[in-house]
């Protein structure tokens, strides 16, 4: 399904997606209009006595607020900064000054890497000058998957010599060789064509450029040349395993980096033959030939595909008359529509490249598009005619549109004329016989398109989307960090061959996105803000709200989209998209808008106004955001102590420091990354390695901290010793954080009866310092009023009973205030059995007013149901344990409704442009497998088929180029087995409620009609907390009214506005250079007759898609 841009569903957008809902929300407030009463404060109800709900609340607030205040040791740390105050300073940040600062940091590491990859080129280049073409070189390399290989004599096989590999934390720990680079190719090429075996010898001389550039600058990660010839040597050398099937899959030349580096951006028209005589295997190469075009265009390319028969139809009829942006939606959109396309009629061609033309012309002369190189790819066996006076008239005067042509299938009758119109056209003639046969060919369109820049030796710089490092998925454990690649092309100089513009390939080194927003360090932005990165095309280069990965089953995957979230679907607020088109711009300024922020997976919100600040970073297509809440949010905590007391301080067993902070640079020196960043920080403190390179003002923060905090050790160990917490066996540990990344933890129990063992360790990451967040507990505590604790209820991992084993957390935070202005110091908190602080309310509810007469009835008592909620409505304290951790709308609906209709709650709508929804469900005939044994049998004749195949394969004596190709036509069997299993989830946008109690609303009462009985409740705010207590009556059933569910629900488009936003352009800034043709490129080398010797077993692999298509199968 494409992307569709952000939308905000409007009743006369979406009217059946609030139809229903809307029904049923008036229903139910016009019957809460008609029959409820809201009572006043003074008319309490006989069975809830107002009086005595508030005593309960008022005890309980007190009795708990004592609990957490004395095992935290809030009021302990308040004071030890209090007492600090006179000594400490705070500072207002500079928004627009810091945006520069990090702006100038990352541009400075970026061209660093550009430094490196052009001395690769410069090497590159000058190597192939100096080398010979020599057909019958022989010649031995470090051939990536054979390496360290032995046959069954134990000795090495051939290109598989002794390679040694080391683990490399550099490397994210994988085993690599520092000293030398490996070669890798796709298992469809030959490892020793000439071709090969000549391009390898020459490349050789990257080698020690590879680890001078690694030694030079020793933040590279990896460097890497792809080869127009298909294979591709990778620094640091690193051995690859084949997948599952023995395939290597992986080409160079299918990546973003080496398309975008070998090409200009460029708009592409796929006009495809499905005429009568396109049936069959020619169909299946056509549609083959069309999704490995697709696959060599990116962000800053447009197409769009027209089929021809009788008549002129667009594959998408949305697209029709129009150019879209080659973005991953599109083109899996594409790929859907392409492998439904069905044959019938006469092909006649005229009308659809007229149309065609048309188009590329329409957007040439409104300056749309990409404004570069502008192409027809026209896919067909051949059999057209009278298409002469289209191209003289749309084309010969300025030939301003390439034409590619494809020959599909095996007859050659009509190659003459797709070669005409090829070598006509500025373009390139290929015939394609196989499914084999495809990759080869399709790019030979690139080496022409790259030909201008090639003649005049541009070396243009080209910086890639983020993306997944997928060099690396079938050799290793799949990585899963974003990176950017820098990359250059790489041209032939000799003059022989200067009007060929003979590409030679492309270098490219790594950036991984999570060392570049090191740059812009956490401690800086304060315990809301953030930084980010967006591309040139308005898409998510970095940003803590991006979420690449969804979990199906266990595992984690890339969602398909992953790489092409815009900037409007993270920051929605940005409804005029006012910041999005000043970053797209690469502007430097700032704004401010109120946000709603979800946290805890969407359960809550917090209601910030932030500043905004950007800038571009030279040199790049990219832009900085910085963002920074209001009040505190940009107030940071200065101060000194001395460093003998801070080094005692610091080196306490209960202290910990953010893991994925960088206090210390420790992964340059080999000798240095060994060290922890508290055991380098003390190395920097005692001047014990002068080498070490630290965050002075960082580590300043630190000491200041520890000083600060250091007797919250001792205070909690006193608790424990005295015995003060045997009474209240339920507080397992007491916490504490700091802005500068601080974290100290004691246990009031020991480790093995911690309720929650993931908390405050790598498992629990939102309990965690992370590099671009502050713990959720923080966050929480920070937008707390000063003194009021937040408590968060969490199930445990040993929680087998629903309800029984799980824990709370309670956390505040401590402010200091210096010349008016205030800032966060710390947040501390606790974690308690659930269990224990339920036993605490069920004790406060046995208070009443009146010691002369008996309680009214209590919380246990059969007549109430007692609640304690939180702000957003989640229930910690239930007389039915299950009940805890769930919504109270879900349990209470009729209470949830009158709290919402009376103001007291109120309801935001939150929207997720990053979703992934289950997909529709076709309908088929439910009987069909039941009653009809062929669709069983056509599947076991599809298997019996293709096995044979692979037989007649695996017996074929052709030499190692035919088993390779083997090994790739296997690889298109178990590719197209896989494809055709559906994923189980799509992107989609979604929107969900979130409920936020009303603050100023402290207690509320009412009566809800039921029919034939009143409902009564009583609310009341516990004071010091984001609770509140919540009393109904359980004797009057009213489940007629519905739950009230916090759940998300599918934004449905329909078919106008879906298309409407599928074809709209949003802004986005052009790359800045463009080669669309060169006055001495030779137009005639254009192609020719394609190699047919091929075995007669290959020719029948792409039968099984064919004689038995997928649709006959159930």
């Amino acid at each position: 399904m494409p992307k569709i841009p952000r939308c905000h569903p409007n009743p006369s957008s979406t009217p059946w997606l609030v139809a229903g809902v809307s029904l049923q929300k008036m229903a139910i407030v016009l019957w809460l209009l008609l029959f409820s009463v809201l009572l006043p404060p003074t008319r309490g109800q006989p069975k809830i006595p107002l009086e005595t709900v508030k005593l309960w609340a008022d005890t309980f607030g007190q009795d708990l607020y004592s609990i957490v205040t004395k095992y935290s040791g809030s009021h302990l740390l308040e004071k030890k900064y209090k007492d600090m105050e006179p000594s400490l300073q705070i500072k207002e940040v500079d928004g627009l000054e810091l945006v520069r600062q990090f702006s100038a940091d990352m541009e400075s590491m970026l061209r660093r890497k550009v430094e490196a990859v052009k001395t690769l080129v410069e090497a590159a280049e000058e190597a192939d000058l100096n080398h010979e073409f020599n057909e019958s070189l022989v010649f031995n390399y470090y051939n990536s998957v054979l390496i360290n290989e032995r046959d069954e004599n134990g000795k090495y096989v051939e290109l598989g010599a002794e390679f040694v590999l080391e683990s490399n934390a550099h490397f994210s720990n994988l085993q690599v060789n520092t000293s030398l680079s490996s070669v890798q190719l796709p298992t469809n090429v030959y490892n020793k064509d000439p071709d090969i075996l000549n391009g390898v010898y020459m490349s050789e001389a990257l080698n020690p450029v590879f680890v001078e550039n690694f030694q030079r600058d020793p933040t590279l990660t990896w460097q890497y040349f792809g080869s127009s010839t298909g294979f591709f040597r990778i620094y640091p050398g690193i051995k690859w395993t084949p997948d599952e099937n023995g395939v290597v899959a992986f080409d160079c030349r299918n990546s973003g980096w080496y398309i975008q580096a070998a090409t200009s951006p460029k708009d592409i028209v796929i006009v495809v033959d499905t005429s009568g005589s396109m049936k069959g295997l020619r169909m299946t190469i056509a549609k083959h030939t069309i999704a490995t075009i697709l696959d060599t265009l990116g962000e800053n390319d447009f197409v769009n595909i027209i089929a021809f028969n009788d008549y002129v139809h667009y594959i998408e009829p949305c697209f029709k008359g129009t150019l879209v942006q080659a973005d991953r939606d599109n083109r899996e959109h594409f790929k859907q529509l392409v492998a439904e396309l069905m044959v019938k009629g006469v092909g006649i061609v005229n009308p659809a490249l007229s149309e065609a033309f048309q188009i590329l012309k329409q957007f040439r002369e409104a300056r749309q598009g990409s404004l570069c190189s502008q192409a027809i790819m026209l896919i067909s066996d051949g059999a057209v005619e009278d298409y002469k006076p289209v191209f003289e008239k749309y084309n010969w005067l300025d030939r301003k549109v390439r034409v590619f042509t494809y020959l599909i299938g095996r007859e050659v009758t009509f190659a003459d004329r797709m070669r005409w119109i090829a070598c006509n056209n500025k373009g390139y003639y290929t015939q394609i016989s196989t499914l084999a046969d495809t990759q080869e060919n399709v790019m030979e369109y690139l080496h022409v398109l790259s030909r201008p820049m090639v003649i005049n030796h541009d070396h243009d710089i080209i910086w890639t989307e983020a993306y997944m490092d997928s060099k690396l998925f079938t050799s290793q454990v799949q990585r899963l960090a974003l990176l950017t690649t820098v990359a250059m092309p790489v041209f032939s100089k000799k003059n022989e061959t200067r009007s060929h513009g003979i590409l030679l390939g492309v270098v490219g080194s790594d950036v991984a996105l999570k060392e570049l927003m090191k740059l812009a360090p956490q401690y800086k932005l304060g315990v809301h803000g953030y930084a980010f990165l967006n591309t040139n095309n308005g898409y998510i280069l970095s940003h803590p709200d991006l979420r690449p990965l969804y979990r199906e089953g266990k595992k984690l995957k890339p969602k398909p989209n992953y790489n092409s979230v815009d900037l409007s679907e993270v920051e929605w607020e940005d409804r005029a998209e006012i910041l999005r088109t000043a970053m797209i711009n690469g502007e430097t300024g700032s704004l401010s808008m109120e946000v709603k922020v979800p946290l805890d997976q969407g359960k809550r919100v917090l209601f910030l106004t932030n500043d905004y600040f950007f800038t571009g970073i030279k040199d790049t297509p990219f832009s900085l955001g910085v963002v920074l809440s209001q009040g505190h949010g940009k107030h940071i905590l200065l101060g000194n102590t001395l460093v003998e007391e801070g080094l005692h301080d610091l080196l306490h067993p209960d202290l910990s420091l953010a893991r994925d902070w960088i206090y210390c640079i420790t992964d340059i020196d080999p000798d240095h990354r060994k060290l922890s960043q508290l055991e380098a920080m003390v190395r920097f403190l005692t001047r014990e390695d002068p080498d070490l390179e630290c965050d002075e003002a960082l580590v300043q923060a630190v000491l200041l901290d520890a000083v600060v905090t250091a007797p919250m050790e001792a205070y909690w160990t006193a608790l424990t010793l005295n015995g003060s917490v045997a009474p209240e066996v339920g507080v397992d540990m007491a916490f504490l954080g700091t802005p500068s990344g601080l974290l100290r933890s004691g246990l009031f129990v020991g480790s093995e009866k911690v309720s929650d063992k993931k908390f405050l360790t790598p498992e629990d990451e939102a309990s965690m310092f992370a590099m671009d967040r502050f713990p959720l507990w923080y966050r929480q505590a920070a937008a707390q009023p000063p003194g009021s604790f937040v408590f968060t209820i969490r199930s445990a991992e040993t929680s087998e009973v629903p309800g029984q084993a799980a824990v709370v957390t309670a956390s505040t935070a401590v402010t200091v205030t210096v010349d008016e202005k205030t800032a966060v110091a710390a947040a501390v908190g606790l974690q308690m059995k659930l269990e224990f602080l339920q036993g605490r309310f069920w004790a406060a509810t046995q208070q009443c007013n009146d010691v002369d007469r008996p309680c009214p009835a209590g919380c246990q008592d059969s007549a109430l149901d007692c609640f304690i909620i939180d702000t957003n409505g989640f229930i910690l304290v239930s007389e039915r344990p299950q009940e805890a951790g769930r919504f109270l709308g879900e349990v209470e609906g009729a209470v949830m409704t009158q709290l919402l209709s009376t103001g007291v709650f109120s309801q935001v709508t939150m929207y997720d442009y990053q979703a992934m929804c289950k997909p529709p469900q076709h309908q088929h005939s439910a009987a069909q497998p039941l009653v009809s044994p062929i669709p069983a049998l056509l599947t076991a004749a599809r298997w019996l088929i293709n096995e044979l195949l692979l037989v007649l394969l695996e017996g074929s004596a052709w030499g190692s180029w035919r088993a390779d190709s083997r090994a790739e036509a296997k690889a298109v069997f178990h590719h197209s087995h896989k494809h055709k299993k559906q994923d189980v989830l799509q992107p989609c946008d979604t929107q969900y409620p979130v409920f936020v109690h009303q603050t100023a609303i402290r207690e509320a009462n009412g009566i809800i009609e039921c029919g034939t009985c009143q409902k009564t409740f009583v609310m009341q705010q516990i004071a010091g907390s984001n609770l509140l207590l919540v009393v109904t009556d359980s004797t009057c059933d009213c489940n007629f009214f519905p739950p009230v569910m916090q759940e998300a629900r599918e934004v449905k488009y329909n078919a106008s506005v879906k298309c409407d936003r599928m074809r709209s352009q949003k802004l986005r800034r052009r790359p800045d250079s463009c080669h669309a043709f060169h006055p001495e490129e030779n137009a005639q080398d254009c192609g020719g007759a394609s190699d047919t010797s091929v075995s007669h077993p290959l020719l029948l692999l792409p039968l099984c898609a064919w004689v038995l298509p997928p649709r006959l199968l159930p």
